[in-house]
């Protein structure tokens, strides 16, 4: 049995992921998320943060979460093995080293993985589009939206990370509406942010609410027929 992790991140205002080029066959110098074989003494948890750590340099152990297991019997030529698919969202995701059988590794946006400008080995692909559809899932009905973002953000970036998550242009005076009227959602700082190149003033700094262990304040269905 072995384990893959999804490792997903806000930069640029777009979403990226963590990849490795694999340095061993099979298919050796392609792009791949990080993972590998399960050893007999550890958990599949154990194994996740394992594999992260020695391939990446990235310590994300108290944030992975299961979202899928895979076992096409031909999803690799080696033999036949179910893998775990682990997922977590980071605001940093801190300094990427490669190493074990990893001969590269980085952070990439995730629409060039979609797209297929970057062409991913194994079943990969499959598994980075069922974490993504997770988190599309996760912004309704949780707070994962503001793992995205640091301990204060804008309003901006928090729209941001639905934006990029779900594919839309969300307006920013109705997205204002629904997170700051609604009551512990976001909470005001008393500060601002740090002005921006264009200068003007700058945005307020919120921090996150208790509401979001209940849900989220948006959804993706409502937003959609807005737009239509």
């Amino acid at each position: 049995m072995t384990v893959d992790v999804v490792i997903l991140t806000m930069s640029a205002g777009t979403i990226h992921v963590l990849l490795v080029r694999r340095g061993e066959a099979p298919f050796q110098g392609m792009w791949a998320i990080p993972g590998g074989f399960k050893r007999p003494t550890e958990t599949l948890d154990e194994a996740a943060k394992r594999e992260l750590v020695e391939e990446t340099g990235v310590d994300a152990a108290s944030l992975l979460t299961q979202f899928g297991a895979y076992g096409d019997p031909e999803r690799d030529p080696r033999m036949n093995v179910v893998t775990v698919g682990y997922l977590a969202v980071l605001r940093d995701v801190g300094a990427i080293e490669a190493g074990t059988d990893a001969a590269d590794a980085s952070l990439v946006p995730v629409s060039d993985v979609l797209k297929g400008t970057i062409d991913l080995a194994f079943d990969h692909l499959r598994i980075v589009r069922d974490a993504l559809e997770r988190v599309r899932v996760e912004l309704e009905v949780s707070g994962i939206a503001t793992a995205f973002v640091g301990a204060t953000f804008t309003l901006a970036e928090l729209r941001a990370v639905y934006e990029a998550i779900w594919g839309v242009q969300l307006d920013a005076a109705n997205f204002r509406r629904s997170i700051v009227a609604e009551n512990g959602w976001v909470i005001p700082t008393g500060r601002r942010a740090r002005p921006g190149p264009a200068g003007g003033r700058p945005a307020e700094l919120y921090r996150a609410g208790r509401a979001w262990s209940y849900g989220g304040p948006i959804h993706r269905l409502q937003r959609t027929a807005e737009r239509t």
